[in-house]
């Protein structure tokens, strides 16, 4: 293990390979270490090759050293300032259209009446 790098440090590394689940940066010639999918940036990421290739400069944060593993954990999201969250506004409800519901029921109520009296007609006729 290397005793140059510590937790917490922010530095240069160059994306040496990549997988669906993250990406594995060069912090020198002898370590390595992965930058999570979820690492990547702020958001969601579905795609990382949308984000990052091979051969990239990258600067990244060391989460975790693992020492017994000697693995890295690496975040290039949290060298990034975070996105300002916009302030979400209630949706809004549409105003209930009073005019429009009392033509319709009253349409209805106009046609039921005409039904009605077609209906009577037709029972006179029938007789």
């Amino acid at each position: 293990m290397s005793e140059k790098f510590q937790e917490g440090q922010v530095l240069e590394g160059k994306v040496t390979g990549i997988q669906p689940y993250g990406a594995f940066v060069a912090l020198d010639e002898q370590v390595q270490g992965l930058v999570h999918i979820s690492e990547v940036t702020h958001g969601y990421v579905k795609d990382i090759n949308e984000h990052l290739s091979e051969g990239d400069e990258v600067q990244v944060k060391i989460l975790n050293i693992d020492e017994k593993s000697n693995k890295y954990s690496l975040s290039i999201r949290a060298t990034q300032e975070a996105p300002k969250q916009q302030e979400r506004r209630p949706r809004k409800q549409a105003a209930p259209k009073q005019q429009e519901e009392a033509a319709g029921f009253n349409t209805l109520k106009d046609k039921l009446e005409d039904w009605i009296k077609q209906s009577d007609d037709r029972e006179k006729f029938r007789k």
